[in-house]
Parts: structure tokens; sequence; C-alpha cells
């Protein structure tokens, strides 16, 4: 599968909109961008992917006032891989992210914020980062401090003007705060009152560079709401166009729910009571959102967008997240593991109660935005896995005109319009002992997702053409992201 080329080097694209586009009123005409994302939120725990209990009215409202993806798709399994891809439009086994806690996002990956903030944009990140550490100093969350000293990657290093975020998880309630005697593990929590009796949960808020102290009490997505307001309201009176990362930490272990949210949720589990609310707390916020940019009279030409990073964690029947009718569910490449919720409002160019099959991918968001600003270019080309959404906005397409190739861990696989080709295992070196000639073989199954979107019945056998078409663009792909791992894209 031969990948997108237009992407640039630092120097090529800061000189080409630096001459192109100043921070004034001219500016000011390009759309405001603003990428949410939710952590290990299930396809089916939306209103509008119609799920009838939990309450989601704000994000609902969202998706029928915008365009609704029916197959959209986060570009890995797991959390920092898919944070990766939107920022870059690559897929992160091109630059060394594989997995959450491995890796950093490189200093020559150009990202969106850079692009953008060369652009005239103002750019801000909010919530969780998770693509390398925040300190080098204090030992804190999954990797900061001395340990992880060589992924340090904070937001400002990568194009952010204004940061306050988490290196990983943190509770949805009380985020730095942990009741005494409950493990780090533990699935949720019931909020402690009084401070005496919690102690420190190991994971701080930056606040561009520094560590964050106040109004930190409370519902995590407010938390970070009260951050990106006030940054958004700057852009606005300065008479800027930015563009907002807002990833939310709900419902990511552990889930805790304010006393409220988790009343709303009366005669369930309170497993099922805290996840339920933390999702409805941060529905909350996104209406504070959007009744916000409407305040500010900037709604009618801001790209909002929504997504999640994963599907559901926990094992089926047991954990409260769904995957709707899909198969698998988090750290599986089957739909139920990548297939997520996803939206975009935006009144100025999408036509409001729009929805489309086509799949669509993170990846996807930085091609998308670089063609709505005009600033594509062929010059010092790198890979890049996504596409560009525009014509499909617009109504110029029915159809992807690529596949979207998936790795993780021993897992791969390629999407397309119709077929789904997913392979299990790769192939290794010949075993020893009894074995020792022989190779593993991988496992090899064809869905497709139109007729049997629950991947029940593999279709292999039946379609032997198919599936060596795509196991060769499988292969390609595969083969392009080694080249790109060792370092080949950055020879400029």
């Amino acid at each position: 599968m031969p990948p997108n080329i237009f992407w640039n080097t630092r120097l090529l694209i800061a000189a080409f909109v630096v001459g192109c586009v100043t921070p004034d009123a001219k500016s000011a005409s390009k759309p405001n961008i603003v990428l949410c994302m939710a952590d290990d939120l299930g396809w089916g725990d939306v209103g509008f992917n119609g799920n009838t209990v939990i309450q989601t009215p704000h994000l609902d409202a969202m998706a029928k006032n915008g365009l609704r993806f029916t197959r959209f798709y986060a570009q890995a399994p797991v959390c920092s891989p898919t944070r990766g891809s939107v920022l870059t439009g690559r897929h992160p086994y091109r630059y060394g992210i594989t997995s959450a806690n491995v890796g950093h996002l490189l200093l020559p990956e150009l990202t969106l914020a850079e692009t953008l903030n060369t652009s005239g944009y103002v750019t801000g990140h909010f919530g969780k980062w998770h693509l390398g550490t925040l300190t080098k100093t204090t030992r804190e969350s999954n990797r900061g401090g001395p340990r992880g000293a060589a992924h340090f990657a904070p937001p400002a290093e990568h194009g952010f003007d204004e940061s306050f975020s988490t290196e990983a998880k943190v509770p949805t309630w009380d985020p730095l705060l942990r009741p005494k005697g409950v493990g780090r593990r533990r699935t949720w929590w019931n909020p402690v009152d009084d401070e005496k009796d919690a102690g420190a949960y190991g994971t701080n808020y930056w606040h561009n560079g520094e560590r964050a102290t106040e109004n930190l009490r409370g519902d995590d997505s407010r938390v970070i709401l009260d951050r990106a307001i006030p940054f958004i309201r700057s852009a606005v009176t300065r008479e800027r166009p930015f563009f907002t990362i807002i990833w939310f930490h709900a419902p990511h272990l552990p889930v805790v729910a304010g006393p409220r949210f988790a009343a709303m949720y009366p005669g369930r589990s309170d497993y099922e009571q805290h996840y339920y609310g933390c999702i409805t707390a941060l529905d909350e916020q996104v209406g504070r959102l959007r009744t916000e940019l409407r305040k500010l009279g900037v709604a009618e030409n801001t790209m909002l967008c929504f997504c999640s990073d994963n599907g559901p964690e926990g094992e089926k029947g047991k954990a409260p997240g769904s995957a709707g009718i899909f198969r698998g569910r988090k750290r599986d490449l089957y739909e139920g593991g990548i297939r997520v919720p996803g939206a975009i409002e935006w009144p100025a160019r999408v036509e409001p109660g729009s929805e489309t099959d086509v799949p669509c991918v993170t990846s996807d968001y930085a091609p998308t935005i670089l063609d709505v600003l005009g600033l594509e270019s062929d010059q010092q080309p790198r890979p890049v896995d996504g596409i560009s959404l525009l014509p499909l906005i617009d109504g110029k397409i029915q159809s992807r005109p690529q596949p979207i190739g998936f790795q993780t861990g021993h897992q791969a696989a390629l999407v397309d319009n119709r077929f789904k080709l997913v392979r299990i295992g790769m192939n290794t070196r010949p075993r020893g002992g009894k074995n020792k000639q022989a190779a593993d073989k991988p496992k090899i199954a064809l869905f497709d997702i139109i007729a049997d979107p629950a991947e029940s019945r593999d279709i292999a056998n039946a379609h032997p053409d198919v599936v060596e078409t795509m196991t060769a663009r499988l292969n390609a792909w595969q083969q392009s992201c080694r080249r790109s791992l060792s370092g080949s894209d950055y020879s400029q």
C-alpha cells in the first residue's frame, strides 16, 4: 500500500507558511480546530451509537449537528500510538511508539501543532499526553523523572504554546488523589471528602513545565476544561485562530464519578455507576465547550472533532464498557478494539445530520487539516498513512481511496471499504529441539465488514485472490514502516 507522499520537513513547511500566513485578521479567517479524545471509550458507550443507558446528550447533539462516522478507527488498540497518529498523520510504528509507555514523540517528527503554530495559530494541549515524559527531575507517573529522562518529550517541544498535561492516566475524580489503603490498580473507588483520608495518586498535572498545585479537586474533565476555555478565550480576544487538543482521561481506569453523576445511575453496580457517571461528566464538559464557542461567536467556523483512542477496557460481560456488536476490545485489532465513536461538528462546512460509513482513522486528522489550510507540498517527502477527509466532508467521494494499515504486537490488519484482513502472529525463526526446522506461521482471516461487522465468519477460503492481494499490500506497508523506523525519513 503506497503511503501518501506530501509531508514536509520543519524548515520547508516553516518557510512556506511564514511566507503565506501571518497572525493577523487574515489568519483569523482560518477555521479554529479543537480535537477532543476520550480514553478507552467504547464504540457503544455513547447515545449517538445507540447506547440507551449512558447519558451523553451533548455528544449526541454534536454528532446530530455535524458528521457522524459509523466506521471511525483509532490507529491503534492502545492509547499512546493513537495519540501520535493524530499529531503526525503517521502510524507510530514509523517512529517507535509501538504501545503505551514505549518510546516517545521524536523531535524530527513534524506535528500538527508545529505546522499550525508557524501558520499563525496559537496552540494548546490539555489533558492526557502519553507521548513522552514531562519531567526529568521528579519521579512520577509511569516513567517521569531520571528513570525516563531519555523519553522526555513535553508538548512545548512539539509546537504547543500552552499545555496543562499529565504524562499518563489519573483518576477521573480528584485526579491527584487516591484513598488511603486503595491500590493504584483498582478499577474504581469512591471519592474522599477530606484530603487527609487520601494520599497522592502519583501522577501530576504540569502547566507549561511547572507542576500544577491549584484547582485540582473534583471532576477531572472539568479540571481540564477550566484550563482549555481560558486559552480559547484569550485566542479569540487576540483575534488569533486556535488549535486546541483536549484529551480527556475518562473513562480510563480508575473510574471515579462524583456523587451527582453516580446518582444518575440508580440500581447499577458501583463499578457501573462510576464508569457511566464519569462519561456523563465528560459529556457535560463537551456541552460546556460547545456553549462557550457559541458565546464567543466562533462556533460557526470551528472544526470540533471527537473520538476515542481505542476500544473499552476489560473483559466483555465483566467490565461496563461497550464495544457494541463488535468483536474484541482494547488491545485487539478486531473491530471492538479499534472502531470507536467519531464525529465532526463544523457548521461552516459540514451539513447537519450528515453520516458516513466510509472507513476513516485518526491518522486522517493531520492530512485533512493541512488540506483545509492549503499547506500540502511534495517537497522532501516522508510517508504519511492518513488521507485528507476534505473530499469526503464536501461529498465528493463515497469510498476510501486506499486501505488502512494496523499493527500492534503480533497482530496486523488491513481495512478497505469492504474487506478486512487480520493476521495474528508473525513469521519467526525456526524453533529448536524437535521442531527446529519448523517456523511459526501467522493465522490469517478475512472478513466482509459490510455484511459481517461482528467478524463472525472467516471467508478467507472463499476469496483467496482477495487474501493474496491484501496480504501483499499489508506486507508492503509494514516494510515501509520498518524503513521509517530505521531513520530513513530523517535523512535531511
